[in-house]
């Protein structure tokens, strides 16, 4: 990339560290562009904003649902082992009591004494003073917990006290008898789901990377406890799977094996998928063996037998769980770093979201060459019109020169421009751009839809 290019104090990137050989680029320009183009916007900004909440504007919520599609045509509608549901948000209290959630489920804050500010403390240098004013004069360290505390029904409470969940997991070990009853699957298998979570962070930081609300893709995948590391490897080998098809290269995705002081409670193993993201290397996303520790704290809490019986006959037994945990805003946050890229047309400095074609918000923009010439904008739009009817999303532009159409087009991630000229007119041929080379071939109407889906 060129020297044009500002430093990335804020973060801590040289200009020399940002180079466009790199294709590593600040977060201050990533979000900046999803602010200008309509991906995320900061929550509830209008009143200045609530810390730790992201809105998805129009273009946002459509990457944003292509990549939960693809994620769940991977791991669910293509295999035979794994099944759906989509439990409640509010759920009964006692579930939290069951998963450690109540006493457990905390971080460690800390305030200065002199300008109030809270922080975790194992985030922060205490000995290097407060990140916000530099004084060390430090309160003690306490214990936080996450949940989002409300309440259920007309009367409040001890009684009526619930949370919001701080997790989807338990929604589907609560389900795990309703799912064996209603289908008896065979083992192994998964249960998948995708939905809202909330925590309370302390200090919620980096865009979309730290939130208080957020949506996890989590996968519970219940086996027979002698086979576990086979099918530990096996979910991990696919999660790379996965991975690689939204666009991630191998080159910045890392593996850390979590060590035993390091690993929850709960775990028996867990691997750590990281990324290199702007801000530094990253937890992506988490695969945990999670062994019987839930079904065996919900046997416990309510009573009932989670026991598995084998279809062979032998002895009942509580399976149980290899756990992989997508955060959804990271992985959009990876994408969207991957994908931002810089280069020069014609001299002039062009920043396109290289996205792949199968996640990205819009596929096709349609355009007359000229919005001033009605012979032009009518054929334009009988093209536009037959491309909604494949349901594929596509925009029209008509607005500025062709050259500024297609800037706007590349900022936001289309793959395709079709163009419709006087040429057009003579021979029923448009020009269709790439967005990734900027090369223009003819080509002819009828043969349009094949040719973009080659």
């Amino acid at each position: 990339m060129s020297g044009e290019r500002k430093t990335g104090l804020v973060l801590g990137f040289s200009e020399r560290d940002c180079s466009f050989c790199d294709k590593i680029f600040l977060m201050e320009e990533i979000i900046s562009l999803c602010k200008r183009r309509g991906f995320i916007y900061q929550g509830s900004e209008i009143y200045g904003g609530l810390a730790g909440t992201w809105d998805y504007g129009p273009l946002g919520v459509a990457l944003k649902r292509n990549i939960i599609r693809e994620w769940w045509k991977f791991f669910v509608d293509s295999r035979d082992d794994m099944l759906g549901v989509d439990a409640a948000i509010l759920m009964n209290p006692k579930t939290w009591v069951a998963s450690g959630h109540t006493t457990t489920f905390s971080d460690p804050l800390i305030e200065c004494e002199d300008c109030h500010g809270r922080f975790r403390a194992d985030k922060i240098d205490l000995d290097a003073g407060c990140p916000t004013c530099g004084a060390k004069t430090w309160g003690e360290i306490r214990q936080f917990n996450m949940m989002f505390e409300t309440n259920v029904g007309p009367v409040r409470d001890e009684d009526s006290v619930a949370y919001l969940r701080p997790e989807t997991a338990q929604g589907i070990f609560t389900n795990f008898k309703n799912v064996v009853d209603s289908f008896y699957p065979d083992l192994p298998f998964g249960i998948a789901q995708v939905g809202k979570a909330f925590r309370n962070e302390i200090s919620p930081r980096d865009f979309v990377f730290r939130s208080r609300e957020f949506e996890q893709m989590e996968i519970e995948y219940f086996i027979d406890p002698t086979t576990w590391e086979e099918n530990f490897e096996k979910l991990l080998g696919l999660t790379h799977e996965f991975l690689s098809q939204v666009g991630l290269p191998t080159t910045k995705i890392h593996e850390l094996e979590v060590p035993d002081s390091e690993r929850a409670h709960y775990s028996k193993r867990t691997v750590d998928i990281e990324f290199d993201f702007p801000i530094g290397r990253e937890e992506l996303l988490g695969i945990a063996y999670r062994t019987d520790f839930d079904l065996k704290n919900i046997e416990r809490e309510s009573g009932k037998k989670m026991e598995y019986r084998p279809k062979d006959g032998s002895a009942p037994f509580v399976p149980h769980v290899i756990e992989p945990s997508f955060g959804v805003e990271r992985l959009i946050m990876a994408i969207l770093t991957v994908a931002y890229q810089e280069d020069k047309i014609d001299g002039e400095r062009r920043i396109a979201l290289k996205l792949p074609e199968h996640i990205a918000p819009i596929k096709y923009l349609v355009s007359p060459l000229l919005k001033n010439k009605p012979e032009l904008v009518t054929r334009a739009r009988e093209i536009y019109d037959n491309l909604k009817t494949t349901g594929e999303p596509v925009m029209w532009d008509d607005s500025g020169n062709i050259g500024k159409r297609y800037r706007r087009a590349d900022e936001i991630g289309i793959p395709h421009c079709i163009v419709v000229d006087f040429t057009t007119l003579e021979d029923d041929t448009v020009t269709v751009r790439d967005r990734d080379t900027t090369k223009q071939v003819r080509v002819k109407i009828k043969e349009l839809t094949n040719v973009l889906n080659d």
